[in-house]
């Protein structure tokens, strides 16, 4: 009897261990969420990236970050850097989960885009280890008109994969890779502009030096993501201002377009590359602003998911995830009320 009493016991207090172990309201930034399996997987920017795990989207286990210490070229690219890795982007490809991220120094575009790869997300499976690839794109201040941040990653029709990355600057950027994903196929000279909140695309307001800004200037818009639906090509991307808790005025927009490479126009005919965009979603009385969002197909149900700061919560950032629907070709989310 007493055997069974403590078989009990342990069975009740590995239960309850569990159960404390996932958390439901969990605090993320640029998130962006894969399955493998019937396990899903967020990745968001942290110290080494961040990454949780959940059975049902719902309840949350954090993970072991995917770099216990920063890759060695990131030193060379953001002097002193301190392993808190940016805006992590997921996909799977010919056997190979490719984790591209960014590394920066806050407000320049002294930054990087690098790669990681690895044959399973299961951390309890023998084979999983991340293999760090190095570095994929760089900006570099007075050089760049760009900022090498905010990757992700879009295969066409035809099987080419490209990159969609940027922020501030000269807006957000497309670049095309080779086959195996792990290079970018050509010059970086000249990339073209597919989002920008400026009218006027060559219009340099900041500073420049040989023709280029040397600050973030207004150009307020980052975070590209793109979804392929249909016939056509989604752009999203955040606008407004981040990371400012509750005076956070993030806010996401969208645009569409038949090519990958673009141009991508608003619903109502305007160029993204010249200030256009759709709004899709903005904060309420629930969230300061939300944005830098990911979009995920999970069984024919498409989720908008994206990190919101809380205004019953300091303005913390939080997980959101939103079903999203469609209406003649558009994309529409509505948030739902905080409980």
């Amino acid at each position: 009897m007493k055997k069974i009493v403590l078989l009990v016991i342990l069975v009740i207090t590995g239960v309850l261990s569990r159960a404390q172990d996932l958390k439901t309201d969990i605090s993320v930034h640029d998130p962006v969420m894969i399955r493998q399996d019937s396990t899903y997987y967020i990745f968001c920017t942290g110290q080494g990236i961040a990454m949780w795990s959940s059975s049902d989207m719902v309840h949350w286990k954090r993970e072991k970050p995917v770099f216990e210490k920063a890759p060695e070229w990131t030193n060379n690219v953001v002097p002193s850097f301190k392993n808190h890795i940016w805006a992590p982007d997921i996909s799977y490809y010919n056997g190979l989960y490719y984790l591209y991220y960014a590394v920066s120094a806050f407000g320049k575009n002294t930054s990087g885009i690098g790669l990681a790869t690895n044959v399973t997300l299961h951390t309890d499976d023998q084979a999983y280890k991340w293999t760090d690839r190095g570095l994929i794109i760089q900006s570099i201040p007075g050089k760049n008109n760009w900022n090498a941040i905010d990757p992700n990653l879009i295969t066409d029709s035809d099987g080419e994969s490209y990159l969609a990355f940027g922020s501030f600057w000269g807006g957000v950027k497309i670049v095309k890779l080779t086959k195996d994903r792990l290079k970018v196929d050509g010059p970086l000279d000249n990339l073209p502009t597919i989002a920008s909140r400026l009218r006027d695309p060559s219009a340099i307001n900041p500073p420049a030096v040989d023709g280029n800004p040397v600050d973030a200037g207004g150009n307020a818009i980052e975070a590209p993501f793109i979804f392929r639906k249909g016939n056509y090509y989604y752009l999203f991307a955040s606008i407004d201002y981040c990371c400012k808790g509750p005076q956070s005025t993030y806010k996401m927009i969208v645009g569409r377009s038949a090519k990958v490479t673009g141009p991508y126009v608003d619903k109502n005919g305007v160029p993204m590359e010249k200030g256009g965009g759709t709004l899709l979603l903005q904060g309420d009385d629930n969230w300061y602003g939300v944005g830098h969002n990911a979009v995920c197909d999970f069984n024919g149900q498409d989720y908008l998911i994206f990190h919101g700061y809380d205004a019953h919560d300091k303005g913390i950032s939080k997980l959101g995830i939103e079903k999203l629907d469609w209406r003649d070709g558009w994309p529409e989310v509505q948030l739902q009320t905080k409980k």
